[in-house]
C-alpha cells in the first residue's frame, strides 16, 4: 500500500503505495477505464528499438544510442533522486536523450498512452492515481523484470542485482509464479510514530500491551494531549499499524488468510480483538478531536504540533513532515503495541516492505533501457543519495554505511533489527486496490473510527466486500504461494 513509500507538497502528496485523492471515486474509475483500455491496447504501433550488444558494462545490451522515456510520480520522496540517476544514465549513454517527467496524475496521463500502444519505458506507478498491479499483470501489460534481477549489479559484476536487494523485495513483485513484474525501490517502515521527547514528557515508556496503551493515553488526555490521530480522510493509514497488530495477536497465516480472500477470515478472533482495541481509543475519547475529517497532511501536522501522541503511518513520514517538525521532535517509531502475553508473535512485530513500484511496460519502446536506468538506481551510490536526500532505505540491502542517519531512519532501522524475521507484509494493497482502499479502508475502517460503527458490524461488512471480490470474475485473484 507500497512507498513505498511518499506524498507531497500541496497537500495531494503520497508515495507507493497508498495515497488517494479527495474525489473517491478517482481510484475505482481509472482503474475500470483502464482494465478495458488495456483489452484494446494492441492496437497502437511500438517499434522496439534495437537491443544493444551485452558487454561487461552493458550486461543487459541496452542500444547506447536510443531514446529512454521515464515518468515519476512527484511525491513525497521529490525528483531529485531520480533525476541525478537519470544523469548517471546520460553518462554512460551519452549518445542516448532521455526524457523525463514527473507528475501527481499517473492514471490520466498515461492511461492513454497505454491504450495506444505508447506507454513509456519506466514509470513509478504511485499515488492517488496509482493504476492497478493486478489488472496490469493480469492483462499482461508490464515486461518481466527477470533480466534485470538476473544481470550483474553496478557495484559488483560478480554478484546479480537480486543478490544485493533485501529480503522479500523479489517476491514482492511476483504475482504468480516465477516473474517479477514490479521492482519496490523504497523500502518502507510502517508503524506507530511518536515523539521520544512527546513521550519523555509524560514519563512514559512506548507501551507494549493495550493496557499500557490505554494507560499512556490517559495520562496524555490529563494534559490536553490526544493519544492518536490518523489520516481521516484516507483510513487506509489506519493498517499501517492495525495489520501487523493482527498478525501480532493471531498469527501471521491470519494476513496469509486475508489476503487470500478466504471465507471467514475476518472473522478470526485476533481481527475482533483488534478491532475492538481500536474502537476502544475511539470510544475513550483518545483520538484527536475532528480527525475523521483530516487529510494525512493535516493530521500529521498535528501531530508534529503535539496535539496527538501516535500516528499509524510510513517511513516516508520524516520526509513529508519535515516542514513542520520541530527540530528536538526526536521521531521514532515503534512496531504496533499487542494485546497482552497470549499474542502469538513477540513486541516488536512490524510491518516493513519495499514501497515505490516502478514497472516497465511490455510495450515500452526501449525495455532494456528502463532496465538499466533501475540498475543504475539500485547501485549503492544511488541508494545512498536517495537515503540521505530523502530519509529513507530503498531495495538495495545496506547504503547507508558512512551516512549520518536522521532521528526516524535510524529508529526504523533499528525497529528492524529487534523484529529480526517477525516482518509482515500484507499484500491486499497490492493485489486488490480499490478493495483495500475504498472498501475496507473508508467504508469499513474508517467509519467504525469515527464511531459510526461498531467492530462487529464493521467486520461483517468488511467480510462481505472480501467475499464479493473473491467471487468476482472480473478481477484476477492471487494467493500466497
Amino acid at each position: 500500500m507500497g512507498s513505498t513509500s511518499a506524498h507531497n507538497h500541496e497537500g495531494l502528496g503520497r508515495r507507493d503505495l497508498i495515497k488517494r485523492s479527495a474525489a473517491l471515486g478517482l481510484i475505482s474509475v481509472p482503474t475500470m477505464s483502464f482494465l478495458s483500455a488495456c483489452a484494446s491496447s494492441d492496437s497502437g504501433s511500438n517499434d522496439k528499438v534495437e537491443k544493444g550488444t551485452k558487454s561487461d558494462k552493458n550486461p543487459l545490451g541496452v542500444n547506447e544510442s536510443a531514446p529512454l522515456d521515464f515518468v515519476l510520480f512527484d511525491g513525497g520522496f521529490g525528483q531529485q533522486y531520480a533525476k541525478d540517476a537519470v544523469k548517471v544514465y546520460e553518462t554512460n549513454y551519452p549518445k542516448a536523450k532521455v526524457k523525463f517527467a514527473a507528475t501527481q496524475k499517473i492514471t490520466t496521463e498515461l492511461q492513454p498512452r497505454f491504450n495506444g500502444g505508447n506507454p513509456p519505458d519506466l514509470i513509478d506507478n504511485s499515488g492517488a492515481e496509482q493504476m492497478d498491479m493486478g489488472v496490469l499483470v493480469g492483462k499482461k501489460q508490464l515486461a518481466d523484470l527477470t533480466p534485470l534481477l538476473d544481470a550483474a549489479s553496478v557495484d559488483d559484476p560478480t554478484k546479480k542485482v537480486r543478490d544485493t536487494l533485501r529480503p522479500g523485495i523479489v517476491e514482492m513483485g511476483q504475482f504468480d509464479g516465477d516473474p517479477v513484474w514490479i521492482m519496490y525501490y523504497a523500502y518502507t517502515v510502517y508503524g506507530v510514530w511518536y515523539s521520544q521527547k512527546a513521550l519523555d514528557s509524560l514519563d512514559a515508556k512506548y507501551p507494549e500491551t493495550w493496557d499500557e496503551m490505554l494507560a499512556v493515553c490517559e495520562k496524555a488526555k490529563k494534559k490536553g494531549i490526544a493519544g492518536w490521530t490518523y489520516a481521516g480522510k484516507h483510513p487506509y493509514y489506519i493498517p499501517f499499524s492495525l495489520y501487523p497488530m493482527i498478525a501480532k495477536v493471531g498469527g501471521r497465516e491470519v494476513l496469509d488468510a486475508i489476503d487470500n480472500l478466504e471465507p471467514k477470515a475476518w472473522e478470526h478472533p485476533a481481527v475482533k480483538a483488534c478491532f475492538e482495541a481500536y474502537y476502544e481509543l475511539q470510544r475513550k475519547g483518545y483520538i484527536l478531536q475532528g480527525t475523521p475529517g483530516l487529510d494525512h497532511i493535516q493530521s500529521q501536522t498535528a501531530w508534529t504540533e503535539g496535539k496527538a501522541l501516535f500516528i499509524p503511518n510510513g517511513s516516508w513520514v520524516e520526509n513529508e513532515a519535515a516542514k513542520t517538525m520541530p527540530a528536538d521532535f526526536n521521531l521514532a517509531v515503534s512496531a504496533p503495541t499487542g494485546i497482552d502475553a497470549s499474542d502469538k508473535m513477540p513486541f516488536g512485530t512490524i510491518w516493513a516492505s519495499g514501497g515505490e513500484p516502478f514497472i516497465v511496460p511490455a510495450k515500452a519502446k526501449n525495455v532494456e533501457g528502463g532496465m538499466e536506468q533501475l540498475r543504475i538506481m539500485l547501485s549503492e551510490a544511488s541508494s545512498k543519495n536517495f537515503t540521505k536526500s530523502v530519509k529513507s532505505l530503498t531495495a538495495f540491502n545496506g547504503g547507508t554505511d558512512g551516512l549520518d542517519l536522521t532521528p526516524g531512519l535510524k529508529s526504523g532501522v533499528a525497529a528492524l533489527d529487534k523484529a529480526g524475521q517477525n516482518v509482515v507484509n500484507p499484500r491486499l494493497q497490492d493485489w486488490y486496490v480499490a478493495l483495500q482502499k475504498e472498501k475496507i479502508g473508508v467504508a469499513g475502517i474508517g467509519e467504525m473510527m469515527a464511531g459510526r460503527a461498531t467492530p462487529a458490524e464493521t467486520i461483517k461488512k468488511i467480510q462481505k466486500f472480501a467475499d464479493e471480490a473473491a467471487k468476482d470474475s472480473s478481477i484476477k485473484h492471487y494467493k500466497h504461494q
